[in-house]
């Protein structure tokens, strides 16, 4: 693979913490990575790193084959970075947050205007123009700061939980956005707590404790599980089974709505005992059934295992 990121044995401590801990990956060129992992799995330490925000211990991330210890000037050229924070200018509209940032690149004034046109109709913020930034929605918001990010056409994107606290409709426009961006050639690495969101990547990993605990195609993940699952669907299946306990066979139970996922080593075996159990606690006529893991459960059984 060639890889416009890659990050090799990477150490970074704070006191006695260790926040990232011989984490090793790489994201190809013109490829979308996702880096999936609960609160203080290392995700935001390591973008901090990558864009030269934050040295490291030991290990090494190589950005388009320039190292972030020695040539941070050359990296910070070639990369957009959107934090978590929203970093506009709110006392701006959203033509002069785009200026703004445009300018602090140097870009002129002919190219500022034809970059800043394609992207207010890229983002769909045409509209919203003359509208100072503090004043638009979450999904606006989230959508200029990619715009903001996008002005000096980067190689290399990295997006910190980009669309968290976003409505879901925003969230699909946001995601969009991304998709056509990798489709023109740019690599994108993005850290997200949504698994829907990181179902549309081309590879994703997954994070613990600042280690990389598995990796790989989220569309080829299910084919590594390593149990099978059954679902439960029942009118009040979740508070009518909220203080029982499954039988042996369940490892564990995860809730997704009006459902339950249940983790077990074999479903045709497991689905009579569960039925059983089901029906002898008042529940009537459930649908029982195997399904493909989805990427929470595949997710939670890479933390169980790295536990």
């Amino acid at each position: 693979m060639n890889a416009a990121i890659a990050v090799e044995g990477l150490v970074k401590s704070y006191g006695p913490v260790k926040a990232i801990d011989g984490l090793t990956f790489a994201v190809g060129e013109a490829s979308m990575y996702g880096l999936i992992g609960p609160d203080g799995a290392g995700k935001t330490t390591f973008m901090r790193i990558a864009v030269c925000l934050l040295g490291q211990d030991g290990g090494t991330v190589v950005i388009r084959g320039h190292d972030t210890r020695r040539e941070a000037h050359r990296i910070r050229r070639i990369i957009g970075y959107m934090p978590q924070q929203f970093s506009q200018y709110v006392d701006l509209t959203v033509e002069e947050n785009l200026k703004f940032f445009a300018d602090l690149f140097g870009i002129g004034s002919r190219e500022r205007k034809r970059r800043i046109g394609r992207l207010l109709e890229f983002s769909r913020l045409g509209p919203f123009v003359k509208r100072p930034a503090g004043k638009l929605s979450g999904g606006m918001k989230r959508k200029l700061a990619l715009s903001c990010t996008l002005i000096h056409t980067p190689e290399i994107l990295f997006l910190d939980e980009p669309t968290t606290g976003v409505d879901p409709v925003s969230r699909r426009e946001f995601w969009d956005i991304l998709s056509e961006v990798k489709r023109e050639g740019t690599t994108v690495l993005v850290s997200t707590p949504y698994m829907d969101e990181a179902a549309r990547c081309d590879r994703v990993g997954f994070v613990m404790g600042g280690r990389l605990i598995r990796e790989g195609d989220p569309r080829k993940l299910p084919e590594t599980f390593a149990a099978e699952i059954v679902l439960v669907r029942a009118p009040d299946i979740v508070r009518r089974t909220r203080t029982v306990t499954f039988p042996g066979e369940v490892s564990e139970v995860m809730v997704f709505g009006d459902r339950l996922h249940l983790t077990v080593p074999d479903a045709s075996a497991a689905i009579p005992i569960i039925r059983r159990f089901v029906e002898g606690i008042g529940i009537s006529a459930p649908v029982i059934e195997r399904v493909s893991p989805s990427m929470e459960d595949i997710f939670v059984e890479s933390m169980t295992h790295a536990t």
